[in-house]
């Protein structure tokens, strides 16, 4: 085995659990942010600090460390890039096309419902606030609006009445990123449940599931996950077939993360990430034998994965922080660490903003235990964590 460098493209808390399980595996991690001190920064061998949508502080970057692979963690980069690094003979992850497709919510939404036919929400596009109103129109209120381009949850509101098509049309454009001033407008799907379906595509093997993890959002961000979820084999299977189509279409190894609704009428394709995804987290809860982090490093690097095996049930709860500040503290840690099977991530992220996401609360049971009892435990323990800037 030889020891690979691996560029690092985005350093928070899911790049930190992915260049520790990197280094874990022998291998050499320059971790590249907008920001320094960003946590995956405190743990990789070198570190970089450019502004990632700078397409030439972005290749200036690769030619000075010449990588083996370039593994994106978040949207937030100009990946028309990563094609020219792949002709170059950088392995992209999982790959340019991957990283493409899936950073603009029009190429991947396409593709998944014009190209493969998978099951969506209906939707329109629009780049004017005289076109939005029309595909509001045409969509029906209440409606979904994203900009295209964003993270994070970023400028996505619901529209419930008349008066709120203005506002989410500013929401929206305040959110876009860069210059990319487009927007998705999207049926309201009435869905009983929302899910994650952590797919791994491999090098030399089969595609793999992870068991379904449920989850909360609110402002387009998640709040709570826990896996598994209740979730028919029917609807499963379905998802598994979604998951797969959508995933060899885009080619590449690694792990995904794959948003699915479950409603009455079946199961609908809502979106796709092609690195680890923030609800996976409950993984660290120690729910399967390896953690999304640790499926995706083997993945990229080549590595046999016979299986995927849920060893506990498991849930995670987000610590937000709720104002701006660089001098801030965690009160009440040590009470919600005397309870068992709890565990807290702090990401020691360098400043606060309001609902930055500054760690997690961690619980989990034995696979006879209600899962939604492990849940309500992790909801319950994360509130009594605060976060406080002095």
């Amino acid at each position: 085995m030889n020891r690979q460098k691996i560029l690092l493209l985005g350093s928070g808390e899911l790049g930190k659990e992915v260049t520790i399980a990197l280094q874990r595996l022998g291998q050499y991690v320059i971790a590249v942010d907008s920001y320094k001190d960003a946590p995956a920064m405190q743990v990789a061998h070198e570190c970089e600090v450019i502004n990632m949508l700078d397409g030439e502080a972005l290749d200036a970057i690769v030619a000075k460390h010449k990588p083996d692979l370039i593994v994106p963690e978040i949207e937030a980069i100009r990946t028309e890039r990563f094609y020219d690094y792949e002709k170059q003979g950088i392995t992209v992850v999982p790959s340019a096309k991957a990283a493409n497709f899936t950073m603009n919510r029009k190429a991947i939404r396409d593709l998944a419902s014009k190209e493969l036919g998978l099951r969506t929400a209906n939707y329109l596009y629009a780049t004017t606030l005289e076109d939005f109103k029309k595909a509001v129109a045409v969509i029906g209120i209440p409606c979904v609006v994203k900009p295209l381009m964003s993270s994070s949850g970023k400028g996505q509101s619901i529209i419930k009445t008349e008066a709120d098509v203005e506002k989410s049309w500013n929401y929206a454009m305040e959110g876009s990123r860069g210059d990319y001033k487009e927007v998705i407008v999207e049926e309201f799907i009435k869905f009983n449940s929302e899910i994650t379906l952590l797919t791994v595509t491999q090098k030399n093997g089969k595609t793999l599931f992870c068991p379904p993890i449920g989850h909360r959002q609110e402002r387009g961000d998640y709040q709570e996950s826990w896996q598994p979820c209740a979730i028919s084999d029917k609807d499963l299977r379905e998802a598994e077939e979604m998951a797969a189509k959508v995933t060899k279409e885009l080619s590449g190894a690694g792990l995904w993360g794959v948003e699915f609704f479950l409603t009455d009428k079946g199961i609908y394709f809502s979106e796709l990430s092609p690195r680890p995804h923030d609800t996976g987290m409950v993984t660290l809860a120690n729910t399967q034998n390896l953690s999304e982090f640790e499926l995706h490093a083997r993945a990229i690097l080549g590595f046999p994965i016979p299986n995927i095996q849920l060893k506990q049930h498991g849930a995670s709860a987000v610590l937000l922080a709720s104002a701006e500040g660089s001098n801030y503290n965690f009160n009440g840690v040590t009470a919600v660490l005397e309870n068992s099977n709890t565990d807290v991530r702090l990401f020691a992220k360098p400043t606060t903003r309001p609902f930055r996401r500054m760690g997690v609360v961690l619980t989990y049971d034995n696979l006879q235990s209600d899962v939604n009892v492990v849940k309500q435990k992790a909801m319950d323990l994360s509130k009594q964590i605060t976060i406080s800037n002095n």
